[in-house]
């Protein structure tokens, strides 16, 4: 008998500012991109007290890739050099197009702060093919009601990006990729569709049954290509991502923020971040410095 799952990974911490910390899943010594997904954080849950920091990530650049942010509890501003300014809340999705460059902020809303709140998200990057890495930068958001959502055996799913099942989401792409939300009570059951070439399944919360093997949160099982695979909740029910797409058109360069098909580029944006010539977040004057290494 197959084996559904091809490879595990578990998410390690990673603190991305004073009592923000996060799991980081990908990239992976394992792996380095699942369909186009190349990089996969997951902040809380946590619950900030009123008074408490929550996120406040200064602006920062990107390139050649798109962030998506989906939120389950909480909320995150979003300013970038576009002049977009954009609340998120659960089951929205922010979709941001880097391209050729942007740079934006994500924090905490003063009144979220002031109030207390708890957060709990997922943000993946997904890489860019080459046709458009250097595509002019841009934004969109997409509200949960305008995302094609639907249950299976009590399950709540929610399609953010791409297309599965025959649905197909409002949010840009530029790939062949899925990206599905599930909300699972105890010991419900779903089937991750076989019709894309690479696919996987993260646990957000609780605990669910692959095959024989449980999987708790931090936990991202890749699955072995061409079957169905049936994924069971635990007994306190589960929260999943379901992920990938097409296999990207060949390997790609991480560093700190920038994502491209070639080194020299990435030496440029490092170059551009550090010199300023990045356009600026209105609204938002900190900035994060070029790191050194």
């Amino acid at each position: 008998m197959v084996d559904p799952i091809e490879l595990l990974i578990q998410g390690r911490a990673h603190e991305l500012g004073p009592g923000f910390a996060v799991r980081r899943v990908l990239p992976s010594i394992k792996r380095r991109m699942v369909g186009p997904f190349v990089f996969l954080d997951h902040f809380g849950p946590m619950t900030v007290p009123p008074g408490g920091d929550g996120m406040s990530v200064r602006p920062h650049p990107h390139i050649g890739l798109a962030t998506v942010t989906y939120l389950f509890d909480g909320g995150i501003f979003h300013r970038d050099s576009l002049g977009y300014a954009q609340a998120i809340r659960p089951g929205d999705v922010n979709w941001m197009t880097a391209g050729s460059g942007i740079a934006h902020s994500e924090r905490t809303e003063p009144e979220m702060k002031a109030s207390g709140f708890t957060m709990h998200g997922v943000q993946t990057w997904v890489a860019l093919p080459k046709a458009h890495e250097e595509t002019a930068p841009a934004f969109q958001h997409v509200a949960a009601a305008d995302l094609p959502a639907w249950r299976e055996n009590g399950a709540a799913l929610r399609l953010i990006v791409g297309t599965y099942g025959g649905r197909t989401a409002p949010t840009t792409h530029f790939s062949p990729i899925f990206y599905v939300a599930a909300e699972m009570p105890a010991a419900a059951a779903i089937v991750v569709s076989p019709e894309h070439a690479e696919r996987g399944v993260y646990i957000s919360e609780g605990t669910a049954m692959i095959g024989d093997r449980q999987l708790g949160v931090g936990d991202l099982a890749v699955l072995t290509a061409g079957a169905p695979v049936e994924v069971v909740a635990g007994t306190d029910g589960a929260k999943l991502m379901l992920l990938g797409g097409a296999p990207l058109d060949g390997p790609r360069h991480i560093w700190w923020n920038f994502v491209s098909s070639s080194k020299d580029r990435i030496e440029r944006a490092k170059a551009d971040w550090k010199e300023g010539r990045f356009a600026r977040v209105p609204g938002d004057a900190e900035f994060i410095p070029l790191p050194d290494k």
